[in-house]
């Protein structure tokens, strides 16, 4: 066995990009969060009067592109067990709940014409009662549940969607501003678009490469603006809250680092991923990133668009009207992948047009002997996280930044010391950063419990908690990285040597009822870097 995991040691030592040290220290005002979002969690879909989402939709009506044939019909049933949430939330010790809202469930036609009293209440009294607790509700406006009415008039491709935006966030601003004091508009735009138009991923799953993602990102550049300027001027004043926007990227790592081609490569891939909607928020200037520009116009007029490019242009006022519209840099990022620059002859064979041909970036995990977890995408490599942080503070002249998703999956069981590893290493990544002088203030981990994953269906597990989906009341129960993550917010240190063993009753009881393949540690390859921490401890002694 020791002859298996020394390498990983190496790996990890490596990975941390500094000495990794027996126990590492946040400052003490650093914002602690756990996360999760409404159609993963709440079910409820048809309850009281919600209307449909895209998500419904999509589940219903193409059961075959979930890995599981599953749905969020029920799901971890938050609708009904939002004080379990709440208490769980508490017992992490985190000051911070980032959740969001549905929109279907608060209009279930995304109109002003009609809205849910219900819907409304339900939000309101998951906000009270963390209150309550003094834990501080982060809301999501929009993560990626838009009502299916909305869709079929073309979803974020028509710019009728910002005014529509605008109404619903300033209903939720007026029924929840007065207790929310941190907001975020749209949750990782670049999944709403490109997943959601430009390949047959995310609901609504068009799989129409090249032009309706440049739409989407468009409009929703253009709505998030028109909240958040509406926010400043009417609420902002009174209300004293912040309003931000999260993004999401894997950090490019080049395939080789000596070959300036690969360096080329993975600069070119941050800037389409996160340039394409930070640049016109966060940077000096605004308006898209000059290489998405020229790449873009270039490559349209080669494919025969004429003059016009794939990529809408903003004018001068909508530059100014965006650029500077957050108040924080939420950043989402759970790995990296190795980068190369994509041939002229179409090596990764992309479709044309589409994204990842204007991008021209190849990106795989082939021969990377970074350890796993219960995702195929997901590889541990906790230095992308540090090199992903310095940019951004690099590019974006040091933003406050704050992590509002990191984590780890899994294919189920409650001694998940891969999780508590991965962890331990991620927030070694963050604190060499913040070191470095990147101005971060927060750390959200992903996710609060078990839930829905997508087109992984239930599959795949990132939870600090356990959801048993086969009782009527969706149990929940605490792993192993439940107790260590609340041990870490509220000493605000890391600790190598604190690893918990299984002997709480409730866990007991419930890992008795887990199937066998999932009462060891990170079943399907999690299991094989689980034991990282100990031999690290080992050695550092």
């Amino acid at each position: 066995m020791m002859q298996f995991i020394l390498p990983l040691f190496v790996l990890t030592a490596s990975c941390l990009g500094s000495p990794v040290s027996q126990t590492r220290r946040f400052p003490n005002d650093f914002l602690w969060g756990v996360g999760s979002s409404s159609y993963q969690i709440e079910g409820g879909w048809n309850a009281d009067d919600k209307g449909e989402s895209i998500w419904d939709f999509l589940t219903h009506t193409h059961p075959e592109k979930i890995v599981d044939q599953s749905n969020g019909d029920v799901t971890a049933d938050s609708y009904h067990q939002w004080k379990r949430d709440v208490q769980m939330v508490k017992e992490l010790h985190v000051g911070t709940y980032r959740f969001s809202l549905s929109w279907p469930r608060i209009m279930p036609g995304g109109y002003m014409n009609q809205v849910s009293t219900a819907g409304i209440k339900y939000y309101s009294n998951l906000i009270d009662e963390l209150l309550r607790y003094n834990i501080t509700p982060m809301v999501t406006i929009y993560h990626w549940d838009l009502p299916q009415k909305l869709q079929e008039l073309g979803g974020w491709t028509n710019p009728e969607i910002i005014p529509l935006f605008k109404d619903y966030a300033r209903l939720v601003l007026e029924m929840y501003g007065d207790r929310v004091k941190i907001w975020t508009t749209v949750n990782e735009p670049w999944h709403v678009c490109e997943h959601g138009y430009g390949v047959d991923y995310m609901a609504p799953s068009y799989n129409y490469p090249g032009i309706p993602a440049y739409l989407c990102g468009h409009n929703l550049l253009k709505a998030h603006a028109e909240v958040v300027h509406m926010y400043r001027e009417l609420f902002q004043p009174r209300q004293g809250g912040r309003m931000g926007i999260t993004l999401d990227t894997s950090w490019p790592e080049p395939r080789d680092p000596n070959s300036a081609e690969d360096r080329e490569a993975s600069e070119r891939a941050m800037q389409f991923y996160v340039g394409w909607f930070g640049h016109p928020i966060f940077s000096k200037h605004g308006n898209y990133p000059k290489v998405m520009i020229e790449r873009i116009r270039n490559l349209s007029k080669e494919q025969g668009f004429g003059a016009r490019s794939r990529l809408p242009e903003f004018t001068t006022e909508e530059i100014h009207r965006i650029r500077g519209t957050s108040d924080f840099f939420g950043i989402n990022s759970y790995t990296s992948n190795l980068v190369t620059s994509h041939g002229h002859n179409n090596t990764g064979k992309f479709p044309i047009p589409s994204f990842n041909h204007d991008m021209g970036v190849v990106e795989n995990l082939e021969g990377v002997d970074w350890p796993g977890s219960g995702s195929v995408w997901l590889k541990v490599y906790p230095k992308g996280m540090y090199n992903l942080l310095m940019w951004i503070h690099r590019e974006y002249n040091a933003p406050e930044i704050i992590v509002t998703e990191n984590g780890v999956s899994d294919r189920g069981g409650l001694e998940d010391y891969a999780r508590v590893d991965y962890y331990n290493l991620y927030l070694s990544a963050v604190l060499d950063a913040m070191e470095d002088g990147a101005n971060i203030s927060g750390y959200i981990a992903w996710s609060l419990m078990d839930s829905y994953e997508w087109k992984a269906g239930f599959s795949e597990k990132f939870g600090l908690y356990h959801v048993d989906f086969n009782s009527p009341q969706r149990t929940r129960t605490p792993k192993i990285s439940a107790r260590v993550f609340a041990q870490l917010c509220k000493t605000n240190t890391i600790d190598w040597s604190y690893r918990p063993k299984l002997n709480d009753e409730q866990q007991l009881v419930a890992m008795a009822q887990l199937p066998a393949e999932a009462r060891t540690s990170g079943a399907s390859g999690a299991v094989s870097w689980s034991l990282m921490g100990i031999l690290l401890l080992a050695l550092l002694r």
